[in-house]
């Protein structure tokens, strides 16, 4: 049994203007314009329009999942029209009678929109049931209807029910009508209150045969009502019930029908062994996917490009702040050379392909916190840091090998929106951090001001200079050594502004050519090639305008320095009490290692994805400790699976189609091509590329590397459901998007829901930028106590069935 929504229906609307009898005369017809329509009239009176019938099938209302649905039929309950045995039987006749005791005031505007004629009373939007065979012809349900009006003009929803003494003939579909259901809501509702959703609520209760047999020999009105509430009490709890056993059975059959003892016994190595027994089989496919399919070459070519790019420019970016951070320790070209080590060995190695390593703001933060100790206890950087590194793998090595990765069961979707929404925010506070720094630098220096340069050098003397002579002085300034910092700088506000227009640039193409499938230019192909070719082709625009069109302003390049990189850490030179700080500091570490690295891979291997070839998430974490022990012997940094990368790797390989539901349009992935092609493609390159430092790459301005921080941040927020939830805090209900979620949870308790998200990425964000450095050490124990957070204090505030609405498997 389904609902179908009517508009207008599919009667044979043709009406025989002088066809059919040779022996009548031909009419005239003329054209008037009444009533805000153009009509036309024919000489005997006749008028001609058009009619539009529509035929949409729409599903039964879920009562044990939705919340909307009770509380409709409680609302009218209490405040709705209820007419018990009236003889009227037109439409026109039912409708006047509602609408004179529901809203006088709007009669003839309610009366304009439900009908499709002014002198044919042929209800405009309407919802039937239909009735399917064995056979599979189906036949409409005659004994009810529902009609369906927006009015802009009111202010509240409104619902009538007549019960007819006698059948009626309402139409071609509804000869035999003793049940009829208007719904009149205002034009700007709630997605979850509009009239087609009240309109499927009373309409599923009617579909049921028994329901209405018993609603007709209701004695009196409130015999009516209460059967009424019944029926729906009773439905919400069948339908919840059954949902309760089919989730039941669905785990069931996933756990293969064993009992979960067997998981909560510690198997060494146990993880690891499932992993590479559900990966290997595919290894040889992990290549051939990248070569065969339709559109296949074109998306691994892009997407190659778009890593290239994505992870290229965040090396050269850290390695600038690391660079900052260890005065010249770690730098750009250390950067590069531990991406491209780590990122190969882990591509053909790794059980996961889509995984992409990088380092992380996080990452750098702790090393800074490092080179902090070490300067303030006068310890050697290399062997501290080859120290923390080489612990913080040997607690990787025993989560990997104890099959720690196996409490990620209780991460959840709500778990990983925070991380991934910190991690935005993360990048935009270094984009913004740099862009800060440079106005401090550049449009605020003190010699903008006037009383820079010291001496006799006075403001106008400055101020008439030209530029060479400026050069001159500071030259000489500098070579001398007679001024301070501030004194050395030059007033240069024009690079500021153009700081400005190249961030803010990079991510206004890259954002519009990303979205540019949306639009309707050129051919879907054409669209979808920009869109696959986003990045670089900012990257590369706005690179060009910064170091060619605007070649008089000065612009912030990175620093490069060609020295040895490999360099064995002297671990000899640390006594016992560094090691073992090293070994706290280490664990704090791979804390911090292991849940960027599971949730990135949760994140991946979401449902939503359609991944065919199974997660590896044991695996993965023993090969990273592999990567990190390296790295850390040699001074380079570490490196682990990241956001929004990994993700952003997947959607690149995907197939993706576009859905619409109420207007409302979803992308979901058809398909992903499990390649390890692309990340070796692109990592080979990112080799490469150490040949093209420091020209012409330094020829990257800084601004870029911070626009493509924050192009990171804002494609990263393309599915993210807290994301999304926060938005509704500053929406009308009207525009609420119809998703699973605002049908099945009331909206006091989705509010309350992204609060305790907002607090936790509050304390999240307080300790992770926190401006004192040994705070930073508590950020990984902060991440981790998210778990408990999710699953002892949240279902404090929330009940568990909305808790599975808004947090449950992914949706």
């Amino acid at each position: 049994m389904s609902v179908r929504r009517v508009k207008g229906s599919y009667r044979n609307s043709l009406r025989r203007f002088g066809s059919g009898d040779p022996n009548k005369a031909v009419r005239n017809s003329a054209w008037i314009f009444r009533n805000g329509e153009w009509r036309l009239i024919f000489d005997d009176g006749e008028e001609a329009c058009l009619l539009y019938a529509k035929h949409e099938r729409l599903p039964l209302k879920d009562f044990g999942a939705e919340v909307r649905p009770a509380v409709d039929i409680t609302q009218f309950l209490q405040q709705s029209v209820l007419l018990l045995d009236v003889t009227e039987n037109s439409p026109s006749d039912l409708v006047d009678l509602l609408l004179s005791k529901m809203v006088p005031s709007v009669a003839e505007e309610a009366k304009m929109i439900l009908f499709t004629h002014d002198t044919v009373p042929m209800l405009a939007r309407t919802i039937q049931a239909t009735c399917t065979n064995d056979s599979g012809t189906f036949d409409y349900d005659q004994s009810w209807i529902c009609a369906l009006c927006n009015l802009p003009t009111l202010t509240r929803r409104h619902v009538g029910i007549v019960r007819l003494k006698h059948p009626a003939n309402m139409g071609h579909t509804c000869h035999e009508v003793r049940l009829f259901v208007l719904v009149l809501c205002p034009s700007k509702e709630k997605g979850t209150k509009n009239a087609l959703e009240t309109g499927r609520t009373f309409a599923t209760l009617l579909a049921d045969m028994d329901l209405r047999q018993r609603l007709l020999e209701a004695r009196t009105e409130e015999e009516f009502k209460r059967i009424l509430l019944k029926h729906t009490q009773e439905l919400a709890e069948e339908q919840a019930i059954s949902i309760r056993v089919d989730h039941g059975s669905a785990a069931r059959l996933s756990t293969g029908g064993e009992s979960s003892e067997g998981e909560r016994l510690c198997r060494f190595g146990q993880g690891i062994r499932e992993d590479l027994a559900r990966r290997l089989p595919h290894y040889v496919s992990d290549y051939k996917d990248g070569l065969t399919g339709v559109k296949t070459p074109q998306k691994v070519l892009s997407t190659t490009l778009f890593l290239y790019f994505a992870c290229i420019l965040p090396a050269i970016a850290f390695g600038v702040l690391n660079d900052h951070n260890t005065h010249g320790k770690i730098d750009v070209k250390k950067v590069i050379i531990g991406q491209t080590i780590g990122g190969l060995f882990f591509f053909v190695f790794g059980g996961q392909p889509l995984l992409i390593l990088l380092t992380t703001a996080p990452l750098s933060l702790y090393i800074k916190v490092i080179y902090s100790i070490c300067e303030d206890f006068q310890l050697d950087f290399y062997a501290m840091y080859g120290c923390v590194g080489l612990w913080s793998s040997f607690f990787l090595v025993l989560y990997s090998l104890f099959d720690v990765s196996r409490l990620m069961r209780w991460s959840t979707r709500s778990t990983e929106e925070i991380f991934a929404l910190f991690i935005s925010i993360a990048f935009c506070v270094d984009a913004f951090r740099d862009t800060v720094k440079n106005f401090q630098e550049n449009y605020n220096a003190p010699s903008c001001k006037g009383d820079s340069l010291p001496g006799n050098l006075s403001s106008k003397t400055r101020v008439d200079t030209p530029t060479n002579a400026n050069n001159t002085v500071v030259a000489y300034l500098l070579s001398h050594g007679n001024a301070s910092a501030a004194e050395m700088t030059e007033c240069n506000r024009a690079s500021s502004l153009l700081f400005l227009l190249l961030m803010f640039g990079t991510v206004w193409i890259g954002v519009s050519l990303y979205n540019f499938n949306k639009t309707p230019y050129l051919q879907a192909g054409k669209r979808e090639a920009l869109a696959d070719y986003s990045l670089p082709v900012a990257v590369i625009t706005l690179s060009f305008v910064g170091s060619y069109l605007f070649q008089d302003v000065t612009v912030e390049r990175f620093r490069y320095d060609d020295k040895n990189v490999f360099m064995v850490a002297p671990l000899e030179r640390l006594s016992w009490l560094a090691v073992l700080a090293a070994m706290g500091m280490g664990f704090s570490l791979s804390l911090l290692f292991f849940m960027d690295q599971n949730i990135t891979s949760a994140m991946v291997n979401n449902p939503c994805n359609k991944l065919k070839k199974g997660p590896a998430y044991h695996w993965d974490l023993f090969v990273v400790a592999l990567v990190t022990a390296f790295l850390s012997i040699f001074g380079l940094p570490w490196m682990h699976a990241t956001l929004p990368h990994s993700p952003l790797h997947v959607r690149g390989l995907a197939d993706v189609e576009e859905r619409v539901d109420q207007g409302h349009v979803y992308e979901i992935i058809v398909k992903v091509r499990e390649t390890r092609l692309t990340g070796m493609i692109s990592h080979f390159f990112i080799g490469l590329s150490l040949f093209l430092l420091p020209y012409p790459l330094a020829y990257i301005p800084t601004a870029v590397l911070d626009g493509l921080f924050l192009y990171m941040a804002v494609t990263a927020l393309n599915g993210n459901q807290m994301f999304e939830r926060i938005t509704l805090l500053f929406m009308e209900q009207a525009a609420y998007p119809p998703n699973h979620y605002i049908r099945r949870v009331p909206q006091r308790k989705i509010h309350q829901f992204t609060g305790c998200q907002v607090t936790q990425l509050l304390v999240m964000c307080l300790f992770g930028f926190a401006p004192w450095a040994y705070m930073k050490m508590v950020f990984p124990l902060i991440i981790l106590f998210l778990l408990p957070v999710r699953h002892r204090l949240v279902p404090q505030l929330i009940e568990a069935r909305f808790l599975e609405a808004l947090d449950g498997e992914h949706q």
